[in-house]
């Protein structure tokens, strides 16, 4: 089972970049951040003559995440839990089963700038709901895979030049340890483990200005975390890094994992 994550900047506006990575991506599951549309205007029609399942969580204007699947897509949920009055569209959950069942669920953790300030607090709030979530899905003892655009830069590698970083809401040391803490329960870093000892990136954001993709100007992101029966299965992970050359496109490049699943 080939699942990949995918911030798409806008279904509307990338619909010809993600159809075209979608043909050549042999992908399963594929969850998108930035769907940049109420669930109404979501262009269901187009993905599901192609094959697709699919189910979102929108917003107007901004936010927004969906779930394409070839499998079924049971027990569904929208937004994470502990977020009474929270209005912002950033999470969906759902079960795919192929030769067993993996839980799917899919994020775009709030951005966080200006920092300090209301946006940070909810974002470091945020963090910590997920950390909750994700302790819970270790408990239940199965294979899941939270993935989707984190808006944090792990560690100084993850950046092309770390130093035009350090007041940034995505590179401070309270995001990072955040983040840290989630991990640390017992996750792995999908992309991470491809290539431990790498002293630089893989990147999976590149800024629209200054040629910043022409000179490697990036940030990894993007992220994939693997529960222990998950990470038991895996067979492979990766970055199209190619997606970010084409026509119209996101600012983002999908990452992805297979597992024996």
């Amino acid at each position: 089972m080939k699942i990949a994550s995918f911030n798409i900047n806008g279904v509307k506006a990338r619909i010809g970049a993600l159809t075209g990575w979608l043909a050549g991506a042999d992908a399963d599951v594929v969850v998108l951040q930035e769907i940049k549309s109420v669930d109404e205007g979501f262009p269901r029609d187009h993905f599901e003559d192609l094959g697709w399942n699919v189910e979102t969580h929108g917003q107007k204007g901004f936010n927004g995440v969906a779930i394409l699947s070839k499998l079924p897509l049971e027990d569904v949920r929208r937004g994470l839990p502990g977020g009474e009055g929270d209005e912002q569209a950033r999470y969906i959950e759902a079960t795919v089963t192929g030769s067993e069942a993996v839980r799917i669920a899919g994020l775009y953790l709030p951005n966080g700038n200006p920092a300090p300030g209301p946006k940070y607090d909810y974002k470091l709030a945020w963090m910590e709901r997920l950390r909750l979530r994700a302790a819970r899905f270790l408990a239940e003892e199965m294979p899941v895979v939270m993935l989707g655009d984190f808006n944090v830069i792990p560690e100084p590698r993850d950046a092309a030049h770390p130093k035009n970083w350090v007041s940034d809401a995505l590179f401070l040391p309270e995001s990072r340890a955040a983040l840290r803490r989630i991990v640390h329960q017992g996750w792995t870093d999908a992309i991470r483990i491809r290539d431990p000892w790498s002293a630089r990136g893989p990147f999976t954001f590149w800024d629209y200005q200054a040629g910043a993709f022409d000179r490697d100007d990036g940030i990894r992101i993007d992220h994939l975390l693997l529960s222990p029966q998950a990470a038991d299965l895996l067979i492979e992970t990766g970055v199209d890094r190619e997606a970010r050359a084409g026509e119209k496109p996101s600012d983002h490049v999908p990452v992805w994992v297979r597992l024996a699943a």
